[in-house]
């Protein structure tokens, strides 16, 4: 007999019960919600707003203070002195309050304290996973959180900021709170106010500020210290101006013709005015980490000691250098500035910064840190080529021919120009030397010999090993060409100097580290970077045979720099570059224990005289590595010899043997580039480089007698000695290869 079930005898027991006093559960309910409405309104009741000059007496909370990585030597107070001065709104320009407002809160003048869609659009992103947070903030929550209550993130005390944001509203008026927001922003450092900012940025009274001067103030209110417009992020600043101005003429602030002439106008800022400040770019670069990580509030209320990685020593002997050198060399060689980054390989902490040669130089946008600049490498990134072509299995005794080549595969192999999209680079001495190994190739820094390697390592994989040597600016393969080992692409100083680092770590790479610890006002350590995890990103034999070679002062000799880069009894490794426009000069050097770089140029891109990089920059990297390499160690670096057994002999050193044709060839009629190790190519000609490279062979080796050769005996391609068969041939013709 089968038995009829009820649908509800199947719900669970508590749903059950739900359904049968559902009227019950309601009124439970809404008494909860009443009794917690209850309570809130009886918390909020309880709130009071101070009087109005309670709050005008903004407090000064306790600021981060910066120190060198000894902890003794303070290089700032982010709020030292703080400067306001406070003026009535009338003495503020009507431009100031119009910008402010409708950059900051357009609906200012609507609503009554709280704007609550910009609340529910704050809090959609907090909430969501990888959002970025949002403030929401109205002009008139700004006033409360800034004067009355702590910069913490809890639901409590938001609750506290919209409810008094709301009392604010009822007892003084919306002139009466925009004046005490202008009087209380914070504008960066220890400028505080419209008044003071107006004074410090354009020596005027806030009531005189212009259309253009006011876009300005305003557009560095969310983040004064990113803003700053004596900091390196001045493009920034002036998109963000651009659409303080966008949103005026948005809201009826101004006219198209006004909002068009604003922007046209090229607004002057003063010069920044000295203060008790050390290395004052290595600051503003850790106030910016600090600021991204823990928001500006935290930099000025919080009370931190934050302890840096500087050393003061070297910073305080790198900046007596530069701008030491820098003077003579704008009269000598029309360079007006200099930036230097010393790094510890060892850690990746960031020793010492100069980001010019006087950070208070207007002439010379002194401010604008040149070591976060993007600019041209020249021959300094050929490490980079010559590291990859030794993990795919070429070595330092691999030979190509240096000779006059033609690499665009759209032009004639006998086309020895750069133009109409042809490319045909030149050395740097207008010669060139035959056959060369990549040893003493890189060291002296023969670009036709750079360019065939970059194509043997392979653009793709240069750029990945550069990458994860900590070179950030680079962009994907297909932006670049074969230019690129000659400096075709942008770096900056710190990236290039903590990648030469790993190198100088044997190839274990490490980020670089500007702060080491953060304490907070009980000691309670907030951030410990004492310790950073390195990671190997290249070879230890393959950096070893890179620091060999830089090192090398017989292979560096043609060059005719080891008077300005050599240190007799210290094992120091170096490269130079030039850019072929002459707007960069590079040296970049390194030991086990410290690697230091340096730039010379213009900041507007203009060009300096004629002059390879080791004799604008090697005298002032010499004399500041000369004081490194007193304070630190003499550690020589660790070598490996290269197991060369069983190699073809091309790539052990031997390119006198001739083809089965009874002619010399470069390189790729013995490897395929991709497999160099491999088989012998049966076809060479279908590499589409083969004809180019070769061709220029074969004209050489006409001009030297050297046709219809005999192979080498057996006992001679097998030797283990790779280079006497080359040192044999070699001598004979090299007074006729220079070109």
């Amino acid at each position: 007999m089968r038995h009829y079930r009820s649908p509800s005898s199947s719900l669970p027991k508590s749903l059950r019960f739900v359904r049968k006093h559902w009227k019950a559960v309601i009124a439970w309910l809404c008494s909860i919600v009443f009794i917690m409405m209850g309570g809130f309104l009886l918390w909020a009741a309880t709130l009071q707003v101070p009087d109005l000059a309670s709050i005008e007496n903004r407090k000064i909370e306790q600021s981060v203070r910066l120190y060198d990585r000894t902890g003794t030597v303070m290089l700032y107070n982010l709020n030292s002195n703080a400067q306001r001065t406070i003026v009535p709104l009338a003495s503020i320009s009507p431009n100031v309050q119009n910008a402010t407002i409708a950059i900051e809160d357009p609906k200012f003048y609507q609503h009554g304290g709280i704007e609550f869609t910009a609340i529910l659009r704050a809090i959609l992103a907090d909430v969501t996973p990888g959002g970025v947070v949002q403030g929401g903030s109205t002009l008139t929550q700004q006033v409360i959180k800034n004067t009355l209550l702590t910069n913490s993130r809890t639901i409590t005390r938001k609750l506290e900021e919209w409810v008094l944001a709301v009392k604010l509203e009822r007892v003084l008026t919306k002139s009466q709170i925009l004046e005490l927001y202008l009087n209380q922003a914070p504008y960066g450092g220890n400028i505080y106010g419209v008044e003071q900012a107006s004074e410090t940025f354009f020596n005027k009274h806030a009531s005189d500020l212009t259309v253009p001067e006011a876009a300005y103030l305003a557009a560095v209110l969310p983040a004064p210290t990113y803003y700053s417009p004596y900091g390196p992020h001045k493009k920034d600043l002036d998109a963000r101006k651009n659409l303080v101005l966008d949103k005026m003429l948005e809201h009826g602030y101004l006219t198209q013709t006004e909002h068009d002439d604003a922007k046209a106008v090229v607004v002057q800022f003063q010069s920044p005015k000295t203060s008790s400040i050390t290395a004052p770019h290595f600051v503003f670069y850790v106030q910016q980490y600090l600021q991204n990580k823990y928001g500006q509030d935290a930099l000025e209320q919080n009370g931190w000691t934050v302890i840096t990685s500087l050393d003061a020593d070297l910073q305080a002997k790198a900046e007596a250098v530069v701008q030491t050198h820098a003077a003579s060399n704008q009269t000598n060689f029309n360079a007006s500035n200099t930036g230097l980054i010393a790094i510890n390989p060892s850690n990746g902490q960031i020793l010492s910064m100069v980001g010019s040669r006087n950070y208070f130089d207007t002439t010379i946008d002194g401010n604008f840190n040149v070591t976060l600049a993007d600019r041209q490498p020249g021959s300094a990134f050929k490490p980079f080529a010559y590291a990859e072509a030794f993990e795919k299995g070429y070595t330092p005794d691999t030979v190509v021919f240096d000779l006059p080549t033609q690499f665009s595969t759209n032009c004639d192999p006998t086309n020895f120009t750069s133009t109409n999209g042809c490319y045909a680079p030149v050395n740097y001495d207008n010669a060139f030397v035959g056959p060369i190994n990549l040893r003493d190739a890189i060291a002296q820094s023969r670009n036709v010999p750079s360019v065939k390697t970059l194509y043997l390592a392979g653009i793709a994989d240069t750029l990945r090993l550069a990458k994860s040597m900590g070179i950030s600016t680079l962009g994907d393969p297909n932006q670049y060409g074969l230019t690129l080992v000659l400096g075709g692409g942008e770096v900056t100083l710190l990236d290039m100097t903590n990648a030469y680092a790993t190198f100088a770590e044997n190839g274990v790479h490490y980020n670089p580290v500007s702060v080491l610890q953060i304490k907070d006002a009980n000691g309670v350590i907030i951030e410990d970077n004492t310790q950073q995890q390195g990671s190997q990103v290249l070879p230890t034999t393959i950096a070893q045979e890179i620091n060999d070679i830089l090192s090398d002062p017989v292979a560096r000799a043609p060059l005719g720099e080891n008077d300005l880069l050599g240190f007799p009894g210290h094992d120091v490794a170096v490269k130079t570059g030039t850019t072929n426009n002459y707007k960069d000069a590079w040296t970049i050097g390194y030991t086990p224990n410290i690697a230091v770089g340096m730039w010379v140029g213009n900041n507007d891109n203009t060009p300096m005289v004629k002059k390879v990089s080791g004799f604008i920059v090697g005298p002032m990297w010499h004399e500041f590595m000369q004081y490194a390499l007193s304070t630190t160690p003499n550690q020589a670096f660790t070598r490996s010899e290269t197991d060369t057994t069983g190699l073809k002999p091309i790539i052990r050193g031997i390119w006198q043997n001739p083809g089965s044709d009874g002619k010399l060839h470069d390189i790729l009629y013995w490897v395929n580039k991709n497999d160099p190790n491999g088989p012998i190519p049966t076809d060479p000609t279908s590499d589409p480089q083969f004809k180019y490279w070769d061709a220029p062979v074969q004209t050489w080796a006409a001009q030297n007698g050297m046709t219809n050769l005999p192979p080498l005996p057996a006992d001679a391609l097998n030797s283990s000695s790779t280079n006497s068969y080359m040192a044999t041939t070699s001598t004979s013709v090299a007074t006729s290869t220079a070109q």
